[in-house]
């Protein structure tokens, strides 16, 4: 079963700031996206071609094509030319090259802040005022990562939800009862769950600190720790606000108890893939983890018998009254600057964002969440416990998702590298350590005129 979506950020993410860089520069001199007429729609019997470009291959492409091949009750002679296999490089070159398609589907939302700001994907505002479009449909969270600086050049279509994974046996055999809600019981927990060999590695860990590894990625924790990227004023925030120091300071915490940074890397060494049926967790040599509802579906595929349960991501215990808060992205879906079809493409774009039926069906092939309140009512949903841990969480009130920014994922990638050097203790001062992250951050927002 190949990875869904945003599965495959990970292994993206180098790719994608190759693209952010690519984006800018080739769109910089770009026009302005076309003024403020929203283009009409087709007529019913209209004959045309939507192309849209996406990154799904596989089983997973048939699934989205299915849902893009709804569009046809309403425009049945309305053909879809889904081109899978297209990345955000790709995408950025056809804008380029004034060959993009009517429809793009991107994974990687730190990308949005370039496509809205050089203006490569075009202003959706007037169609959603001419159709008039509830956006409150749409968690706010969701609707904070398909928007930049109050221009919306983006919808949603699914979204991932990042929570905390448990074996249920391993819990049973240590007398853990519940999944751990804060981080003093994180700690706890992992402890009693840890297991080590006769030459005192490690053979079990309760929960692996390593950052970045699997989904220990600073962006996922950081809701669980109060700890945004940028402050108020658009400029980086690690240094001044609480929650990052109290972020890296229990990630230490978390080292040591596991016998420290060596002896954690040797066992991390010896893990699978994250996206193979070799995962640590789905080995049964870690007892807790980090992860998005997308897990499930891999778990039922290549470990059908484990027993396991899933819970939101335990909070800073002084911020209790935080739990149930996760971290939040998704796809994104765009009209490209200079589409052919605009006004067909934006029906396609409704019909894949905002319809229960659509959304549950991907939802359902794909084991992502799907992205309006009303779908995820659906009695045709899959609830099963496991993801409708998710599902609750997207629903909760409590989602958080990335500040969207014009430089990609240059802040996140800055913060995981930094975590990596914290970790190895090559930082000898947690505060001055951030603080140079901040400098690099703000310096690289003010190229491109943003934090201030």
């Amino acid at each position: 079963m190949p990875p869904t979506t945003r599965t495959r950020r990970g292994a993206l993410l180098v790719a994608a700031a190759a693209a952010s860089v690519l984006l800018t520069s080739a769109c910089s001199g770009a026009a302005a996206p076309s003024g403020g007429d929203a283009a009409a729609a087709p007529g019913k019997d209209d004959k045309l071609t939507i192309t849209v470009y996406s990154k799904f291959t596989d089983r997973e492409y048939g699934v989205v094509t299915a849902g893009l091949n709804k569009l046809k009750a309403k425009f049945p002679n309305i053909e879809i030319k889904h081109e899978g296999n297209q990345d955000d490089d790709k995408l950025t070159q056809s804008i380029r090259g004034g060959n993009p398609p009517d429809v793009a589907i991107s994974f990687y939302t730190d990308n949005l802040g370039a496509w809205c700001s050089t203006g490569s994907f075009q202003d959706l505002k007037p169609y959603i005022e001419r159709d008039k479009i509830d956006l409150n449909q749409i968690p706010e969270a969701v609707r904070n990562y398909t928007e930049y600086q109050g221009k919306r050049c983006a919808m949603p279509m699914l979204a991932d939800v990042y929570g905390f994974y448990y074996n249920k046996d391993m819990f049973a055999a240590k007398g853990v009862t519940s999944p751990p809600k804060t981080t003093d019981e994180l700690l706890e927990d992992a402890k009693k769950l840890t297991e080590y060999n006769a030459d005192g590695s490690i053979k079990v860990a309760g929960f692996l600190p390593s950052m970045p590894f699997y989904a220990n990625q600073a962006q996922y924790w950081a809701p669980n720790f109060g700890a945004p990227f940028l402050g108020p004023d658009g400029k980086s925030d690690l240094a001044t606000n609480p929650g990052w120091k109290a972020m890296f300071e229990f990630q230490q915490k978390l080292i040591d108890a596991l016998g420290g940074h060596d002896k954690v890397e040797k066992f991390k060494a010896g893990l699978g893939d994250e996206y193979s049926a070799d995962n640590g967790f789905q080995k049964g040599k870690l007892a807790m983890i980090y992860d998005g509802e997308f897990r499930t579906a891999f778990i039922k595929d290549q470990a059908p018998t484990l027993n396991y349960a899933t819970a939101p991501a335990p909070v800073l215990t002084t911020m209790a009254d935080k739990y149930g808060s996760a971290f939040t992205t998704g796809t994104i879906i765009a009209i490209p600057k200079g589409a052919k079809n605009p006004g067909a493409a934006w029906e396609l774009i409704k019909q894949v964002t905002l319809d229960t039926d659509t959304l549950v069906d991907m939802a359902n092939g794909l084991k992502n969440v799907p992205s309006t309140k009303a779908s995820l009512t659906s009695p045709r949903l899959d609830l099963q416990p496991q993801f409708k841990t998710f599902l609750d969480m997207y629903d909760s009130g409590k989602l958080v998702s990335n500040q969207t920014t014009p430089i990609g994922d240059a802040h996140l990638k800055a913060v995981n590298d930094f975590a990596e050097k914290w970790q190895a203790g090559s930082i000898p001062d947690l505060t001055a350590g951030l603080q140079k992250v901040d400098a690099q951050i703000n310096d690289e927002l003010k190229q491109k005129g943003a934090g201030g």
